[in-house]
């Protein structure tokens, strides 16, 4: 089992959490079936950047992003050198630490 430490987030995990899960799982995946409810526009198909998060440690456990992470993560809010698509950075076996940005771009039109 690999250990997942979100850091406190006000909406989303206010407590933070540290959660058990299986290698090969994605980190949006895992954080969904624990109970943290972190937003998914395009439903985890590489396609927007709301599951956008910071790999504060653990970072290059990860498999290298693909280009098409990447041109994503270009458009992020406060992208940084830490920074993956949750539906695409897939749980290894080493423990991460994972921050959730304070806001999100939604470029997936939802009105609301």
């Amino acid at each position: 089992m690999t250990r997942l430490t979100i850091l406190p987030h006000d909406e989303i995990c206010p407590q933070g959490a540290e959660i058990d899960v299986e290698p090969g799982i994605s980190l949006c995946d895992a954080m969904l079936r624990n109970g943290i409810e972190i937003e998914h526009a395009c439903e985890k198909s590489c396609a927007c950047t709301t599951c956008h998060v910071y790999v504060r440690e653990g970072f290059d456990s990860l498999e290298e992003s693909t280009e098409d992470e990447d041109d994503y993560l270009d458009k992020a809010w406060g992208l940084d050198m830490d920074s993956r698509l949750s539906c695409q950075a897939v749980v290894g076996d080493e423990d991460l630490t994972i921050e959730i940005p304070k806001y999100t771009i939604n470029m997936v039109s939802e009105n609301h």
